[in-house]
């Protein structure tokens, strides 16, 4: 690993020579600590071949005192010489292929480790769609997970091991991850047979395994970032077992975020219990330090509202200058959001919260055609007034998928909106 190390840094040195001190990621201060060692080692040297060529330079201390002193500062300089190189440039050049690779990603990097620093909020596919576009322009990116899922692998998981449900996160670690190919579909491969296996992600269970070796969700969640090279961090809403809870307009209440969309009723509103789960830390502080928090996209009630029902959340996000957008569906949600046009959903989203939830809206302008292929219809603006709510148009469908966005148009448009307002 060390060999590799030093014949990379080499490589990287004498292929781009002076170019590789301004690519801005803390090179220089390394190279010069390294300089300032290798030439005080050379003092100490000369110090001793001074006094055997009979040079006698202005004596202070005994002769073998001054050049061991002398050797030792400079020594001690090239090892911190050597820890900030390899922190700087250890993972990069690891993660590498080759040095063209290398030095492609650290071209990228000296933009990305300076961009605006985004909060993103929500859950499910369309959250991991998100931060696929972002992180090509950020590495500054926390992604707030939903711990509300309850259904699948991760409802599974939960019940049995009495965790977190780690499915979104497992997709969202693959979505900011710069490992290779192979890695990200080993994550995301899912077992087709096999008792007590079937139906389970690789992803999930080695975020549940890692949870048990380390101790808690929080290092599980560190520990696979640096197994797939994630850009950014992931933190859950809350760390208590919350459940999701609907009231519909029948006055039906239904328990269970994997249960709402399955009656044909409307829903009125949705809640949590407990109602007042403490916020994570971590959470809150990075919405409080955000330049951009980023609401969806995904299902609104059962993924982008759960993390807004935590209390601390919604009032970081109150407390923020952080410009505030709400990304809406491209397609109405079957049990969900039937018939909703998008001030229906930014008016559901402050009917939850409070109406200065967001300043902008975006709402996809792409003409889309579901074909009878998909369930729902396209979500449209319908010129209705939103007050504090600015709508922004851009075409952000994937025609390929047309009920999903763009991670390009997506990452685009909310850049674009940070940087003019």
């Amino acid at each position: 690993m060390c060999r590799v190390f030093i014949v990379r840094l080499l490589q990287l040195l004498f292929k781009e020579n002076l170019q590789i001190l301004f690519f801005g990621i803390g090179i220089k201060r390394w190279l010069l600590i390294g300089a300032s060692g290798i030439f005080i080692i050379a003092m100490g040297l000369a110090w001793v071949f001074g006094r055997l060529l009979d040079f006698r330079p202005p004596k202070v201390l005994p002769v073998s005192t001054e050049a061991t002193i002398l050797i030792v500062v400079g020594v001690c300089l090239l090892l911190i010489c050597s820890y900030g190189l390899y922190k700087s440039l250890g993972k990069l050049m690891f993660e590498s292929r080759n040095i063209d690779h290398l030095i492609a990603n650290l071209k990228s990097r000296k933009v990305t480790s300076r961009g605006p620093k985004i909060v993103a909020i929500g859950g499910g596919t369309g959250l991991s769609v998100l931060l696929r576009g972002l992180k090509d322009y950020t590495d500054n990116i926390t992604a707030i997970v939903t711990v509300a899922d309850d259904g699948g692998s991760s409802g599974r998981l939960r019940k049995e091991m009495d965790v977190l449900p780690p499915g979104d996160f497992r997709n969202c670690i693959v979505a900011l991850s710069d490992a290779e190919k192979t890695v990200t579909d080993l994550f995301q491969y899912r077992f087709s047979k096999g008792q007590g296996l079937e139906g389970h992600s690789f992803g999930n269970l080695f975020i549940v395994a890692m949870m048990q070796v380390t101790g808690s969700f929080d290092a599980a969640l560190r520990e696979a970032g640096k197994v797939l090279a994630v850009r950014g961090s992931l933190v859950p809403a809350t760390m208590e077992n919350i459940r999701l809870m609907a009231k519909l307009t029948d006055g039906t209440l239904i328990a269970g975020e994997s249960q709402i969309s399955k009656p044909s009723v409307p829903i009125e509103n949705v809640y949590i219990e407990p109602s007042n789960p403490q916020v994570h830390p971590e959470a809150e502080a990075a919405i409080l330090d955000a330049d951009a928090v980023v609401l969806g996209p995904g299902s609104l009630f059962t993924s982008v509202l759960p993390n807004l029902m935590v209390p601390g959340i919604k009032e970081a996000i109150y407390k923020s200058n952080a410009i505030k957008i709400y990304i809406c569906n491209v397609a109405t949600q079957v049990g969900e959001t039937d018939g909703y046009s998008a001030a229906d959903h930014i008016i559901a989203l402050q009917n939850h919260t409070y109406d200065e939830i967001i300043d902008f809206a975006l709402v996809n302008s792409t003409n889309i055609d579901l074909q009878d292929r998909y369930d729902g219809e396209p979500v449209v603006h319908d010129g209705v007034n939103l007050g504090h709510a600015k709508i922004r148009k851009a075409e952000i469908a994937d025609l390929k998928h047309p009920v999903r966005h763009t991670s390009e148009g997506l990452a685009r448009e909310v850049l674009s909106l940070y940087h003019n307002n």
